[in-house]
């Protein structure tokens, strides 16, 4: 793995953030007054902080997948979360990053690609766009999410278990939940979303992460009644799932354009569920937003 480079840091009047290079990863993102929003990474419960996926999500089956003939190896969440990104850009208050396919990335996916993650503040609101790019001569299959760890509780002063994710809209579509192998179960769960609400409890996370697969809105509000919290918009997004280690102090909200496999599935990469396809000199963009209300 690379050695850590520096951080970029960006800053506008509501929220100041810093970037590491190395994955193109959000590594702190601090309210005006200071106050720690984002996990911290601590290494003895969970390195990740706000890890980019790509260009799989979750787990393949036996870790390999088949396309166009070929059969390739990838780990769980792909090789960008680990990959040093060139700082293309940057000014007070954005950042631009880019990883382009090179020996190490074509030995284990078969495609020439571009992909930018683009950070940018604008008052209490951080906006963060990957763009997979194809430079290549054939269609790019690809899947693209984020795995943001917020703070549980947050630095609001209110209990932990007062927290709870409230959708835009009604969520009765039943959940999936992944298997001992890591791969998607075929049967649906009941939702322990209460219409619009999701308390958080750690026994939900005991099965590992709850996904939502069938999902009406596309956004969520994060946080304790009569407290500040966060609202994360995931327009693009079919796919959500939420996660933490039972008795961590962070909780998870991923938007994923992309899921582990199905259990069972044995078909090439690009009629794998949420895998998206872009042609040739073409680029597709995949953005969510975090914004802090009071």
């Amino acid at each position: 793995m690379p050695d850590r480079p520096a951080l970029t840091s960006i800053a506008s009047e509501g929220l100041s953030a810093e970037i590491d290079p190395l994955g193109a990863q959000l590594f702190a993102l601090r309210d005006s007054e200071g106050r720690d929003l984002l996990w911290d990474g601590d290494p003895a419960v969970w390195n990740g902080r706000a890890p980019v996926l790509f260009p799989i999500i979750g787990t393949l089956a036996n870790g390999r997948y088949r396309v166009d003939g070929g059969a390739f190896d990838l780990p769980r969440h792909g090789f960008a979360r680990h990959s040093l990104f060139e700082v293309a850009e940057t000014t007070a208050a954005s950042a631009r990053f880019r990883l382009t396919a090179d020996a190490r990335t074509l030995a284990v996916y078969p495609f020439r690609f571009e992909l930018e993650i683009g950070f940018a503040l604008a008052g209490a609101t951080l906006t963060i766009t990957g763009s997979v790019r194809n430079p290549g001569d054939r269609s790019l299959p690809a899947s693209l999410g984020f795995h943001p760890a917020f703070r549980w509780p947050l630095p609001y002063g209110q209990a932990r278990a007062d927290h709870s994710l409230r959708f835009e809209r009604d969520e009765p579509a039943p959940i999936r939940r992944l298997d001992a192998q890591g791969l998607v179960e075929a049967a649906g769960c009941p939702t322990p979303v209460m219409g619009a609400e999701l308390v958080l409890r750690d026994a939900l996370f005991e099965a590992d992460a709850v996904i939502f697969d069938s999902l009406a809105s596309r956004s969520v509000r994060y946080g304790a009644p009569d407290a500040p919290h966060l609202r994360i918009d995931f327009p693009e997004t079919p796919y959500l799932g939420v996660w933490t280690k039972p008795g961590a102090p962070f909780v998870c909200v991923e938007p994923w354009h992309g899921i582990a496999d199905p259990e069972g599935f044995q078909g090439d990469f690009r009629d794998k569920p949420g895998v998206f396809e872009v042609a040739p000199g073409e680029a597709r963009e995949v953005t969510f937003s975090v914004s802090l209300h009071p």
